[in-house]
């Protein structure tokens, strides 16, 4: 496809646009009335609808010809899901920093606990012989 036959496209997609916009508009000049047609209400809705249908298609296409181009490589769509599982990571190794941490302190208290109950095991066994030898 040349660069006149894209240009073409996209003319073709701003007349749909403006079709759709004046549909659009008909619709709802129809319901402003006192007297409104069911019908030439439902017909102006349906034609919006059908040229927003058409125009969000053609577009795609074009966006989607882009990014090939571009890129040289195919759409690949959102990123969105892969910055979620990066984000969900992020709070795993967050979380796991935290436990690490609380851990760490847990293990630091039972250290000294331990080494006050060898002190205090230590000064009664001192004790103990400092009596017998008295």
């Amino acid at each position: 496809m040349t660069a006149i036959d894209k240009i073409q496209a996209l003319d073709l997609i701003e007349r749909e646009l403006i079709l759709c916009l004046q549909s659009a508009g008909a619709a709802f000049t129809e319901l402003s009335k006192e007297k409104t047609s069911q019908k030439a209400t439902e017909t102006n809705v349906n034609q919006y609808l059908k040229s927003l249908n058409n125009v969000e298609t053609k577009l795609s296409e074009q966006i989607n010809y882009l990014t090939q181009v571009s890129t040289g490589q195919p759409h690949e769509g959102s990123g969105y899901a892969s910055a979620k599982v990066l984000q969900m990571a992020w709070h795993r190794i967050q979380h796991v920093k935290s436990r690490i941490k609380e851990l760490e302190e847990c293990k630091m208290r039972y250290i000294q606990a331990n080494r006050m109950q060898s002190n205090r095991v230590g000064q009664n066994a001192a004790s103990n012989t400092a009596g017998v030898m008295l």
